[in-house]
């Protein structure tokens, strides 16, 4: 399966889930008094929006390069990835705003019962997490990692939800903010994950450099081409889930320059057959300098 319908596949997975979430958390939330509950759901809807627009980043980053744009879409994900981060900094603070006015509203003691209906969503939660997450770091997507990091909010805002119900039900009359104090301190969460999120597409979106390892690779694998004496300067930068390497070689200063372009072209068949996930690779030809 190709990266790009693996990368699909994982986000439909997300929307399904998190439809199925709100829902639940909603009515949970509502028929078991429950701010915290309903906070949940709240995410879990900004969530199913998120993953739409991860969709159609992924989508779209992978469309084939042309006129316009030589290297492909690919720069499209990230962008895509800030506008999750927005959905999720909008619904940190609605649950925040919501859960003051909730914390100083007098109310009823949550329902027993939620506390087994949010066992079930931290699990569950987690479990899409993983999933989402392996997807991610098997697609090299950005923006796919954003949304693995929306289910891990969700599973630590149900986490915080089980807290402040469990202790206003163990303490009772007096204490029924806990719950809303629970949602309040889920949306410092979120947002703190949004920074997480963030900085790594902003870096993407810089060129920053973040990849020894796959440079490690493609000398590795450069070397064990023949007429490729040594490798210099190695640039990287990510687009989508595509990696665009300029790499200069060393070669024999005595070869024709139809040899060396036969040697370049080469060397980038090899890279691209070893190491799948890169783009464009230009190769730099340099003369070996004998001593």
């Amino acid at each position: 399966m190709s990266h790009e319908k693996k990368a699909i596949k994982a986000t439909y997975f997300s929307i399904i889930g998190n439809t199925c979430l709100a829902v639940i958390k909603g009515l949970a939330g509502f028929f078991g008094n429950s701010y915290a509950l309903i906070a949940d759901a709240i995410e879990s809807t900004t969530d199913i929006f998120a993953s739409f627009l991860v969709l159609f980043g992924i989508k779209y980053s992978n469309k084939p390069a042309d006129k316009n744009h030589p290297y492909g879409h690919g720069r499209a994900e990230p962008l895509i990835t800030f506008l999750v981060v927005g959905f999720l900094i909008t619904s940190a603070t609605i649950i925040a705003y919501e859960s003051i006015i909730n914390i100083r509203t007098p109310h009823d003691l949550p329902k027993s019962w939620t506390l087994f209906v949010l066992g079930a969503i931290i699990i569950w939660k987690e479990y899409s997490f993983r999933l989402v997450m392996k997807r991610s770091l098997e697609t090299n997507s950005s923006s796919l990692k954003a949304d693995a990091w929306h289910h891990r909010s969700d599973a630590v805002t149900s986490i915080a939800a089980f807290i402040g119900i469990s202790i206003a039900l163990i303490l009772g009359n007096g204490y029924e903010s806990a719950d809303d104090w629970a949602a309040l301190f889920a949306s410092g969460f979120i947002l703190y994950n949004s920074y997480l999120i963030f900085r790594p597409a902003l870096g993407e979106i810089m060129d920053e450099h973040l990849n020894d390892d796959l440079i490690a690779e493609i000398r590795k694998v450069s070397y064990q081409v023949d007429g490729i004496i040594d490798t210099e300067k190695c640039l990287i930068r990510k687009a989508g889930m595509k990696y665009h390497v300029d790499l200069h070689a060393i070669v024999d200063a005595n070869i024709s320059v139809k040899e060396g372009h036969e040697l370049a072209h080469n060397l980038k068949d090899v890279l691209r057959s070893k190491i799948p996930e890169l783009g464009h690779v230009l190769i730099h030809v340099e003369p070996h300098k004998y001593s």
